[in-house]
């Protein structure tokens, strides 16, 4: 099997472009009649669905922008009632509330789809086993994986993410040949193999299909090795859809990612003008979603940085993006959790002891990403307790300190779902730039 749906993935550009050009026009009467906010958006703009014969016209309209979806929170983007939807999922937005996607029941099926599609890319086979270490819940990665991996016929082993010790037993044990996680789980798995002793002859396993994190080329050849394996990136976002909106071809690694554009048009955008961008620049990646139901977004502006091209292929006629070189924003991902340092700052606010001056430290142990958060205590406390030495460990502070390094760790991974470590600082202690303003983010992984 090369394709899920040849039909489609082979299907001429010229009827590729007449299907999207039908479908978006569609799509724009849709949510004019049944989205509030487009309506008013697009009415300022003064355009009307009617000026919007095909995907030519798209620049037109405005971007839809991430804080549109938080304006909007939880469901005033849903172009159906809540009710109809048979799913909601989110992930992390900049203030502490979710952003948050529903899925109607042709949804589920689009979104099985472009997954299927994705894993037949990846190198799958009805009859294969899929150990799935992508995590389970609200965040799309593993229900998304899940289902297509059973659309495609495969037996899925539902891991979820971490335990590691639990995940090497199953490759031992169970023997899938395909696994999907993180790029720097895998890493992570990579390394413990090694130290374990186990060679990867020893395993069945010969793909994993990684996602949710940027990545490299020097990171696929370390997993590769550790693993052997082919590893194959697989894209998406919540926003559109979750995983699925693009995938490797096992054959094509290194060359892009299709894009499965019958139901995601793709544009790439200057960053700082919006203005749309000519093949294989640079710029901020752009998606509408054609066939949505639920919660369909227009020119959903997804902050990362890439470029998107033609190959004339043999294989599948559809356009590749390139790796993601980047963020338009200060967005961090973690261990596959989005992160904006403002979050870090919305739960310190909570406590009257703290500083509104902190830092973020990342920096990576062993293959995977390690987060830690400096904060600057309020001097008159530090005054009351009788300025105890914050270089001290944790346990020898006073218990007003101590109960406060516990209870900001714990809100921080109730609130975000990251671990950090917490360090109390010195008012003053955290280095401001240029102007007196904080560095919020110190990466050190590239250092």
């Amino acid at each position: 099997m090369n394709y899920f749906n040849p039909d489609v993935e082979t299907m001429p550009l010229d009827k590729l472009r007449r299907l999207q050009d039908e479908r978006l026009q569609k799509l724009v009467a849709y949510l004019y009649e049944r989205v509030p906010f487009y309506k008013n958006q697009w009415d300022e703009a003064g355009v009307r669905p009617a000026d919007i014969k095909g995907v030519k016209d798209l620049p037109k309209l405005p971007f839809t922008r991430k804080n549109h979806l938080r304006e909007n929170y939880p469901f005033g983007l849903f172009a159906m009632p809540v009710a109809d939807t048979i799913r909601l999922h989110a992930s992390s937005g900049t203030t502490g509330k979710p952003t948050v996607v529903g899925y109607s029941r042709k949804d589920i099926g689009t979104f099985s789809e472009v997954v299927a599609r994705s894993l037949v890319a990846s190198g799958c086979q009805p009859g294969m086993k899929l150990q799935n270490a992508y995590g389970y819940g609200l965040f799309t990665g593993g229900l998304g994986m899940h289902y297509g991996g059973e659309l495609l016929g495969m037996t899925v082993i539902p891991v979820s993410g971490g335990m590691t010790e639990r995940q090497l037993l199953l490759l031992q044990d169970f023997r899938p040949e395909v696994i999907c996680c993180t790029p720097s789980y895998a890493q992570r798995l990579s390394e413990e193999l090694a130290a374990r002793g186990i060679g990867p002859d020893s395993l069945n396993v010969h793909t994993a299909i990684l996602g949710a994190e940027p990545w490299t080329e020097a990171i696929r050849a370390q997993v590769e090795a550790g693993m052997g394996v082919r590893a194959v990136n697989i894209y998406g976002l919540s926003e559109i859809i979750g995983p699925g909106v693009s995938n490797e071809d096992f054959e094509e690694r290194g060359t892009g990612s299709y894009i499965w554009e019958d139901h995601f048009f793709p544009e790439v955008v200057d960053k700082d003008t919006g203005e749309p961008l000519p093949e294989g620049k640079f710029g901020v990646l752009v998606f509408t979603t054609l066939t949505k139901e639920a919660m369909p977004l227009v020119r959903y502006w997804t902050n990362d940085i890439t470029n998107i091209y033609y190959e004339h292929s043999e294989k599948r006629t559809h356009i590749k993006m390139g790796p993601i070189r980047g963020r338009a924003d200060d967005m961090l991902i973690i261990r596959g959790v989005n992160l904006f340092p403002t979050q870090v700052e919305d739960v310190i606010k909570d406590f009257e002891q703290l500083m509104p001056s902190y830092q973020l430290i990342v920096s990576r142990e062993g293959a995977m990403d390690s987060l830690a958060v400096k904060v600057e205590v309020k001097d008159e406390v530090l005054k009351a307790l009788g300025r105890p030495n914050l270089e001290q460990k944790p346990e020898s502070l006073p218990d007003a300190l101590r109960y406060l390094y516990g209870e900001l760790g714990k809100k921080i991974k109730e609130r975000i779902g990251l671990t950090m470590a917490v360090a109390l600082v010195e008012p003053g202690s955290i280095p401001r730039s240029e102007g007196g303003k904080l560095n919020r983010v110190l990466d050190l992984r590239n250092n």
